[in-house]
């Protein structure tokens, strides 16, 4: 028989799930922005025509994921209300403001400037349309900056009061700059960095292998891998500052992360791998190092770490999946740290466009900023649990009165629906991908790899005379 545990299940599977999706759009679109930015800015700088063509390539494509994005957020809305009406009742007071806030500064932003970006070249001049392209790039940040304050506080609550079991704002300051907010937020807008820059390592690298004469290939790989090997130690100092926050704001969550069931006064081990048994509340087939623990967690060997069986077990998240999905994100890092320092290290012997090993290893590199972004939401979201504000609202006491079967149906709607609509957005990427910025070959143009089509963006020559 279904029970109320059910509904709470289920209701977690579904926002899981449409949050999964969601998330990776904004990942990908918040660094191509970016990207986009640069090229057009290096484009007027230089007039070299290929930084245009790429510009004209990946705005389709971040066009698309855009509009996906918004798509999936939307979605993800109306579940609070379906769902999730306790929390939006107790809660709204501080997250609605927060929300409304990111719709208000961000959504509005980019909608604005986005036709203009995608359509308005011609109209308006290379410069307002630069401006346009920094905007939308500017808006996708302040976008995040909201999410990940609202989500932040949720992690660490902070600047407010619960009158009657209802949560009111005393200081907005502190709520949106609550204690994990500037961590959380340098480290998602660095994963969305480096997230774009390995799928475009991996495109270049995938049209390279196909004709190593293009240039925009030869272009796109350079500048992903530079970037790479800059971004990724940058982000590996961002997710340590955040675990080190994670140590003094949630315990309970590090705990999980590193599979701790004692405590340790100092030097406790790490667990690279491990296989945590909440039955026998140990690890089994664990491979360990010894005392290094305490300085990776907290930063000193003399650091003490508190033990899972500090809690009773109806306040602990579920173990295993926080600690293999926090090593699948670190597996995917470096992974990513491989394609940037191998391939600057090749760049500048002036291998890199030829080692088609190496070019193999990015394209099956694609999806691992995609995985690290999931698996680190994932690490983040489980690792709260049972909370969901946390330490202070329960996840079982945010629910909304409906029953499970009601919450299932619609899953499994939701599975249906985006299997269509997603497979076929991410089916029109892929072959855009395919094709690349000059497009297929064809007997218009003299050049091996044909003429350039399919955009309303012109090309600016080189040659002032030419323009």
């Amino acid at each position: 028989m279904i029970d109320g545990n059910d509904m709470v299940l289920l209701a977690r599977i579904q926002f899981g799930f449409t949050i999964a999706w969601h998330i990776i759009f904004p990942a990908f679109t918040i660094g191509l922005a970016s990207y986009l930015a640069m090229l057009e800015g290096l484009f007027l700088k230089t007039g070299r025509d290929v930084y245009m063509k790429l510009y004209r390539f990946w705005v389709k494509i971040f066009a698309v994921s855009f509009g996906m994005g918004v798509v999936s957020g939307l979605v993800m809305s109306y579940q609070f209300g379906t769902n999730w009406s306790l929390f939006s009742e107790l809660t709204g007071n501080v997250l609605g403001p927060l929300l409304g806030y990111e719709v208000l500064t961000a959504f509005f932003l980019e909608a604005s400037f986005l036709g203009i970006m995608l359509f308005g070249y011609s109209r308006v001049g290379p410069k307002l349309h630069f401006a346009s392209t920094v905007i939308v790039a500017f808006g996708t940040l302040v976008s995040a900056f909201w999410i990940l304050a609202a989500n932040s506080w949720m992690q660490t609550p902070a600047g407010h009061e619960i009158r009657d079991g209802v949560f009111y704002a005393k200081d907005w300051v502190q709520v949106i700059f609550n204690p994990s907010f500037p961590y959380r937020y340098a480290h998602m807008v660095l994963a969305a960095y480096c997230t774009t820059a390995t799928v475009v390592a991996a495109v270049g690298a995938w049209l390279l292998l196909g004709d190593p004469r293009r240039e925009s290939a030869r272009v796109m790989l350079h500048m992903a891998v530079g970037f790479l090997a800059i971004v990724l130690p940058a982000q590996i100092i961002a997710g340590h500052e955040h675990g080190l926050n994670v140590y003094e704001m949630q315990p309970t969550k590090l705990a999980a992360i590193e599979a701790h069931w004692e405590s340790y006064p100092r030097d406790a081990p790490l667990h690279l791998v491990a296989m945590p048994n909440e039955d026998t509340e140990s690890n089994d087939y664990a491979i360990s190092v010894p005392k290094i623990g305490s300085l990776i967690a907290a930063g000193a060997f003399d650091k003490p770490i508190r033990g899972l069986k500090e809690w009773p077990p109806e306040e602990r998240p579920p173990v295993a999946l926080v600690f293999w999905s926090f090593r699948i994100m670190v597996g995917m890092g470096m992974a990513m740290l491989f394609i940037g320092f191998v391939g600057t290290f090749l760049m500048l012997r002036k291998k890199l466009d030829h080692a088609r090993w190496f070019l193999r290893c990015c394209v099956l590199a694609l999806p691992a900023g995609f995985v690290a972004v999931i698996t680190g939401w994932i690490t983040a979201e489980v690792g709260r649990q049972p909370y969901v504000v946390y330490g202070l609202l329960r996840t079982a006491d945010a629910v909304s009165p409906v029953t499970a079967s009601a919450v299932g149906t619609s899953l499994i709607v939701f599975i249906f629906v985006y299997a269509i609509v997603f497979a076929a957005g991410a089916y029109y990427m892929v072959k855009l991908a395919r094709k690349g910025p000059e497009g297929p070959p064809g007997p218009e143009s003299g050049h091996p790899e044909g003429p350039v089509r399919g955009s309303a963006l012109p090309l600016k020559r080189s040659n002032p005379a030419q323009a």
